[in-house]
């Protein structure tokens, strides 16, 4: 016979329900210490290991009217439940026949009796619908987790470190193909490939990257739905932006001879940008693409089709200035061409079907918070173009200083080296952007942790491996790139400096994907603006000129802009609480048109 269909097992398990109220009511009211003293209590079955029956439809009523009364003297945030609950009774989901007032007893026990955290010490705000990392108590423990997390790792920034160095090398090989050319193309194809398309390439690969926090928190959701409506907004915002910045290249002859480039240089480099318009928006359809299969790990995919637009240009670039002699415009053409090919075929794969859940079609809830999505994009873009220029105002003012072909042939040279390092990094940025997003938003803070500390201890590695390369060949790097001995020497002197500049670029992309993945874009942005701008150039500055530094001075100032602000950042992740960002990851979906739930608990 069941207990509960006695009057005491009855009047127990009421009982039980109003003392689990006002125990559960008490724990949210101490404080954090004063919780972990107190044994929680626990919801107590007094049925049979079969299904019990329906309750009467008295007992039921009764339970419910005491505990509406115990809520009434005990306000707090069981209330929501309790009023979803009348809803579904309401709607006949809350019947008690056929079992239904199983259904009340569940949601009593997951208000009443729902931890304040998610069992690790962290506030979640709410229930987290997967379990989180376990408790890490041995050597042992942490090695098998740590070995787990580097496949998840590697699994990602693989293929990521294989995409970025075969787009960059797009831009590179098209230099290759110009210096075949005349020298006044080549230096037209360099100024409006750093320049023009640099400064386009900044703002929307910073634009874009306001998907990695939007669609690899829902994706972390379960939110699948809501990835391909951010891809549409991004794609919005991007365009139109791509529209703004339409001038830049319409009338980037006299905004180059604004700032003293050669004349004919500047008139070759403006007609090339005309050529490359069609590049620009190829920047605001990629990058909102990439971040969106990011988000849910379809690195390989990038990666084939990277590898594949790459051999393309390579192709192509040979045809046109090769055999046809199309020269600057045959240049262009590739390039263009190469970028679109990018674009389309990861759209068709996208299309193909293979992003089931995330891609639904066109929505026209893409044009809904245009305006805070926009803001949010503009963060990415500030924080991301603040690092780009940083190392760009290098080049301009190492240019004012005595001996300057030197210098900038020197600076030129460890500048082309650390772009094609950074490529790497930008791959674990990518990596930890979408683990740190991922586990946020399933309301996993500890595996978040966890992952940045993994992230972390295999880039310092990897940095200091190029730190004790270029110590060790220091005297003789540079030579691959010139044949001038004063140049060598030059490079040499910039060996330490250099050095620590790779060492700290092992850890500051990785710390800003963090930043990314958590969405802390605008605070970044100003730690950048503050660390670089207020700090570094001026130090730099100050030691190169009225203290005759010279170059080493000039980028060891810069360097200690970078040094601090790691520092920051590293202090910013040591006092973050992870438990509230996974809070807020839910109410940022929430925010841009999803639900702190999975789609299986409507």
């Amino acid at each position: 016979m069941e207990l509960t269909a006695t009057p005491i097992g009855c009047s127990v398990q009421i009982a039980t329900q109003v003392i689990n109220k006002c125990h559960a009511h008490y724990l949210r009211s101490c404080g954090a210490g004063e919780r972990e003293l107190v044994l929680r209590w626990r919801y107590r079955s007094f049925s049979c290991s079969w299904p019990p029956p329906p309750q009467p439809p008295f007992l039921h009523h009764s339970s419910r009217f005491l505990v509406v009364v115990t809520q009434s003297f005990i306000p707090d945030r069981a209330s929501e439940i309790d009023r979803s609950r009348e809803e579904m009774a309401s709607s006949g989901g809350g019947s008690n026949e056929g079992g239904g007032g199983g259904g009340d007893e569940r949601m009593i026990r997951e208000a009443l009796l729902a931890p304040a955290g998610n069992g690790n010490g962290n506030s979640t705000g709410g229930k987290v619908e997967e379990e989180d990392l376990e408790e890490i108590r041995s050597v042992r423990a942490f090695m098998r987790h740590a070995a787990e997390e580097n496949r998840r790792l590697w699994y990602l920034a693989g293929p990521a470190i294989f995409t970025s160095i075969a787009q960059y090398s797009l831009g590179a090989v098209t230099l290759v193909f110009a210096g075949h050319l005349t020298t006044l193309e080549l230096d037209a194809v360099s100024t409006e490939n750093n320049v023009v398309a640099g400064l386009a390439l900044g703002i929307m690969l910073g634009m874009g990257s306001a998907l990695e926090t939007l669609c690899g928190q829902a994706y972390g959701a379960k939110q699948l739905h809501m990835l391909g409506v951010y891809l549409q907004r991004s794609w919005i915002i991007l365009v139109a932006m791509a529209v703004l910045m339409l001038p830049i290249y319409l009338f980037a002859t006299p905004i180059l001879r604004f700032f003293h480039q050669d004349a004919e240089i500047a008139a070759l480099a403006g007609r090339l940008a005309l050529y490359m318009i069609p590049q620009l928006f190829a920047y605001a359809l990629n990058f909102p693409i990439q971040k969106f299969l990011q988000a849910q790990s379809k690195v390989v995919a990038m990666a084939a089709v990277s590898a594949a637009g790459l051999a393309f240009h390579v192709a192509l670039s040979w045809l046109l200035v090769g055999p046809m002699r199309m020269g600057l415009a045959g240049l262009a053409l590739a390039l263009n061409a190469s970028w679109w090919l990018v674009v389309l075929g990861q759209l068709a794969y996208i299309l193909m079907g293979y992003c089931p859940g995330a891609w639904n079609g066109f929505d026209w809830l893409a044009f809904s918070d245009l305006v805070g999505f926009a803001r949010l994009s503009l963060g990415s873009a500030v924080m991301i173009c603040l690092e780009f220029w940083f190392y760009m105002f290098l080049i301009v003012i190492v240019g004012n200083l005595p001996n300057a072909q030197v210098a900038v042939a020197a600076v030129s040279i460890c500048t082309n080296l650390f772009g094609w390092q950074i490529m790497v990094f930008f791959g674990f940025n990518a990596a930890i952007s979408v683990r740190v997003s991922n586990e946020l938003g399933a309301g996993r803070p500890r595996a978040a942790k966890f992952a940045i500390l993994v992230v972390l201890m295999s880039s310092v590695a990897i940095g200091l491996a190029f730190f004790a390369a270029v110590l060790a060949l220091r005297d003789v790097y540079g030579a691959p790139f010139t044949e001038s001995p004063a140049v060598v020497r030059a490079v040499a002197s910039l060996g330490v400096v250099f050095a620590f500049t790779l060492l700290l670029n092992s850890v500051q992309p990785v710390l800003s994907g963090v930043a990314v993945g958590a969405g802390w874009q605008w605070l970044v942005a100003y730690v950048n603006l503050g660390c670089y701008y207020i700090i570094g150039i001026p130090v730099g500055y100050l030691i190169a000129f009225p203290l005759r530094g010279g170059v080493q001075g000039m980028w060891g100032g810069m360097l200690a802009g970078v040094g601090l602000q790691t520092l920051i950042l590293v202090a910013i992740m040591l006092r973050a609480d992870w438990g509230k960002e996974a809070s807020e990851a839910k109410s940022r979906i929430r925010k841009w048109g999803g639900s702190a739930k999975a789609p299986a608990d409507h």
